[in-house]
């Protein structure tokens, strides 16, 4: 995968990402609730914007990624945001923590990237406390992003060839595989991969997420260690 700090710093900075990165926390944080208190895990932390918000949230969080450019520029972002988070370099279907250790954990746009993402539900769900839970965000796959994204990927870019995009039900799905009961859905970015477009539908995305899943960019689903 060749995502690097500074695509991530490129995308966040430009007016289309900044309105697609609120849309998203907002779905995962609807699903995972108030984290304050808790012991959380952000696997596939990337960059650490969600482990820092989690932990600006009263949140006790680790974020783990197997890159060390991503796990450098995450400390940076903590540091700067004044955020304690614990950072560790590993492999998400081998996590380096006791069984039942958190209370909430967190993969948002991780199991795209994995050949075998049951294997990673499996471990979040060892290290999951009963009655914990598990939220994920992913690339729908019937939106016009998987669309133009698959084309790109089809033109030669290693990225978004390797990519898999999913429907809800496929990650409903891969969370009961792995041993987890799947809850409550949440769709977001309706929009096309459009800053002119995104200005325009951005504030009709309320009423676009009745829609669900269907359209939507991005998939979240919150399921709970039984």
């Amino acid at each position: 995968m060749n995502i690097t700090p500074e695509t991530y710093a490129r995308w966040r900075e430009s007016a289309l990402g900044t309105l697609t990165e609120q849309l998203e926390q907002r779905a995962i944080f609807s699903l995972a609730g108030d984290p304050s208190g808790l012991r959380v895990l952000d696997v596939g932390c990337g960059d650490g914007v969600y482990a820092v918000e989690v932990s600006q949230r009263g949140g006790k969080v680790f974020g783990l990624d197997r890159s060390l450019p991503m796990l450098e520029a995450a400390r940076t972002r903590a540091i700067s945001a004044g955020a304690c988070v614990g950072w560790c370099q590993g492999a998400a279907q081998s996590l380096p923590f006791r069984d039942t250790s958190f209370d909430l954990v967190l993969a948002v746009t991780a199991l795209c990237w994995i050949p075998e993402p049951v294997l990673v539900l499996r471990e979040m769900n060892r290290v999951l406390r009963p009655g914990g839970v598990v939220v994920i965000g992913e690339l729908g796959r019937w939106s016009l992003w998987a669309l133009a994204r698959r084309f790109r990927g089809w033109l030669g870019a290693s990225t978004w060839k390797r990519a898999h995009f999913w429907t809800a039900r496929e990650l409903r799905e891969l969370l009961v595989g792995a041993g987890l009961r799947a809850g409550d859905v949440r769709g977001a970015v309706y929009y096309p991969p459009s800053e002119t477009l995104s200005r325009l539908m951005g504030c009709i995305e309320g009423a676009s997420a009745r829609l669900g899943p269907y359209g939507a960019a991005f998939i979240a689903v919150r399921s709970i260690k039984q």
